[in-house]
């Protein structure tokens, strides 16, 4: 199942809509990495609150997905994380180290405008 990207001013926002096959979340990892480039993005937020689990492939690749967009110059916020599977994910030792998580999407965007203006002020453009 093919997730929608939207671009929303400077920011992609893939909604996933239902559970993803491990094919399905590694063809929406390469999918928002080409889009960083096409638009030139400088944030992407991934809601993920429609899964009821987050397997290790699951977490894994996005852990991965954030390191690669990281590496085209952009900022990655994981949100929506269910209380069950962040639960879970603990009791089962997967971890997103190095991975930025809010609440929500209004949370996630919060989070994107103050990543972005910081990393402006240090690079000198804002």
């Amino acid at each position: 199942m093919q997730v929608p990207i939207l671009k929303q001013g400077p920011y992609l926002i893939a909604s996933i809509q239902s559970a993803l096959s491990d094919a399905d979340l590694m063809q929406l990892r390469d999918a928002l990495v080409a889009k960083v480039s096409t638009f030139r993005s400088r944030g992407v937020i991934v809601d993920v609150t429609v899964l009821d689990v987050l397997d290790s492939f699951a977490s894994r690749t996005l852990r991965d997905l954030v390191r690669m967009i990281k590496l085209r110059g952009a900022i990655t916020v994981i949100v929506g994380i269910q209380p069950e599977v962040a639960f879970a994910m603990v009791q089962l030792g997967l971890t997103m180290e190095g991975v930025a998580t809010a609440l929500d999407l209004e949370e996630g965007i919060a989070y994107l405008d103050r990543a972005t203006t910081r990393k402006a002020v240090i690079a000198g453009d804002g």
